[in-house]
């Protein structure tokens, strides 16, 4: 069964929504995705609020860390109440990072000055890291989760999105054809997939040394956001 979102953007507050197919032929073959999968793939990145233009994935970000700190309200909302907060965002998640760049204590760092694999951050700095949908794009997602891991404070999280394809297991790419997300005939090296994700995402966190790991639910199978905790 497909659980589909229905109500308020999350992120902004917005009740306006609109959707456009972001998956071409290539990669759908690449990816060796069914049709249903394609629906709510492309649901997950094309789905998106006329307001903020964050698309299904980061209004799921967003519902995740509101949830996680009992916030009522919006992401926005929250990131101008002055909590302390300190936040560590890994590239921009989405359009989010207007948002949380205004809470008390945020830092934004971005490939490639600042490699995920090997963040050159002073360990236990943080209270919560975000990220979305940089995992499969780098060739050790285990090693680039215990970075994470590092440099959060006791009780910290680690709140972020990969695409995962819920009815399969995990693979590396390795050995086969390369294969990039962004758009249709721009390869990208920083877009290049190392790993598709599957239901199995939980062991790639817990190998990490997080002590746990939630699979929040925004909209099933299309939107959701793994919690992992110190």
């Amino acid at each position: 069964m497909m659980f589909r979102f229905s109500g308020v953007c999350p992120v902004c507050g917005g009740s306006e929504f609109a959707r456009s197919d972001v998956l071409w032929p290539e990669l759908i073959n690449a990816w060796q995705l069914s049709v249903s999968e394609v629906d709510y793939i492309n649901r997950q990145q094309g789905f998106h609020c006329k307001q903020c233009f964050n698309n299904l994935r980061t209004m799921a970000l967003s519902a995740a860390i509101l949830c996680e700190y009992r916030v009522q309200g919006t992401l926005s909302e929250f990131c101008e109440t002055g909590t302390e907060l300190s936040v560590l965002e890994i590239n921009h998640a989405g359009n989010l990072t207007g948002y949380l760049s205004k809470l008390s204590s945020h830092k934004l760092v971005e490939y490639p000055q600042f490699d995920v694999l090997d963040l050159k951050i002073e360990s236990e700095s943080f209270d919560l890291v975000v990220h979305s949908d940089t995992l499969e794009h780098v060739s050790n997602p285990e090693r680039a989760l215990s970075e994470c891991r590092r440099v959060l404070r006791d009780n910290g999280k680690c709140i972020f999105t990969v695409p995962i394809v819920t009815d399969r297991m995990s693979r590396f790419r390795t050995g086969l054809a390369p294969s990039y997300h962004g758009q249709s005939e721009i390869n990208a090296e920083d877009q290049l997939v190392h790993t598709e994700f599957g239901a199995d995402m939980w062991k790639f966190v817990l190998k990490a040394g997080f002590t746990s790991c939630e699979i929040f639910s925004f909209e099933y199978p299309a939107a959701l956001a793994l919690i992992a905790k110190v």
